[in-house]
């Protein structure tokens, strides 16, 4: 039996539709099953003790048990990332047209070193501000660890690169003869740079601001070294919780995160749109 080009398109067409389908599966699988499980009711004896997947006895109970311990540690999550995403901005932003547009000498030795703590694993890196700090208490009497700056110093580390490299990736296609069109006309380069440049580069600041607040929101090993009874971000809590026991209602939250980041990605297609992103974010 001889297929002709129709079919065997037709064939083409199931299978890549299968293997799509599959690897959504495989990556969306495991939020359902959090998804799905926190509203599962039950004991609290044996709620805490397994995940109930599918889900018995819907309720919205788990979501009740959310302890304030979780809540703080999630506005500190939110709040260091927001701040480091905040100082990288300040600092990527100048860096990046630097880097690209300057005539700096060493250039490409900075660019690497702004790279370079994408490449260092992050436990070390953790180790290593950690000791840093106690040189600061020993020589300074300024104590860093477990406070909020100190967190906030050791995620704007990590955070800094991917605004670099996003509003880079832009800014190497950006046309200039725009910005000498606007000069040429009277305009300062102040009011260039607020009207022609700061607007082509917007996706590229979008792209770093949200990958840099998505590494530090979701930061373990940093965080673990860094962080105190007081400031304590939502994954340490969690891994900390998780080390004798588990909470449900972790499930729960985790659920409540999981939507607000849908959202926040729907806004930002919204505003800007997801493909601009990845394209500003292609290039670190």
């Amino acid at each position: 039996m001889v297929i002709g080009t129709q079919g065997k398109k037709a064939i083409m067409r199931v299978v890549t539709i299968l293997f799509v389908g599959l690897v959504y599966v495989f990556l969306l699988g495991p939020v359902l099953v959090v998804v799905l499980a926190s509203f599962s009711g039950g004991d609290m004896d044996s709620g805490r003790a397994f995940v109930r997947f599918p889900p018995q006895d819907l309720s919205l109970q788990w979501y009740g048990e959310i302890s304030s311990s979780l809540y703080h540690s999630l506005w500190v999550s939110v709040s260091v990332a927001a701040v480091a995403t905040v100082l990288a901005l300040v600092i990527g932003v100048p860096a990046a047209i630097g880097l690209v547009r300057g005539r700096v000498p060493g250039k490409t030795l900075i660019a690497a070193l702004f790279r370079a703590p994408l490449q260092i694993p992050f436990i070390v890196i953790g180790i290593a501000f950690l000791q840093t700090y106690y040189v600061v208490n020993d020589v300074l009497g300024v104590s860093l660890v477990a406070t909020f700056p100190g967190l906030v110093i050791g995620h704007l580390f990590v955070t800094t690169p991917y605004v670099v490299g996003s509003v880079g990736a832009v800014l190497y296609r950006f046309n200039s003869a725009l910005e000498e069109a606007a000069l040429s006309l009277g305009a300062s380069h102040w009011r260039t740079f607020y009207r022609v440049t700061l607007p082509i580069i917007m996706p590229g600041i979008y792209a770093g601001c949200l990958f840099g607040f998505m590494v530090s929101f979701g930061d373990v090993p940093i965080s673990l070294f860094l962080a105190g009874a007081r400031f304590t971000p939502l994954p340490v809590e969690i891994f900390h919780s998780m080390e004798f026991d588990f909470d449900t209602a972790i499930l729960a939250l985790s659920t409540m995160i999981v939507c607000a980041s849908v959202f926040l990605l729907w806004g930002i297609q919204k505003l800007v749109g997801l493909d601009v992103l990845l394209r500003a974010g292609g290039r670190t």
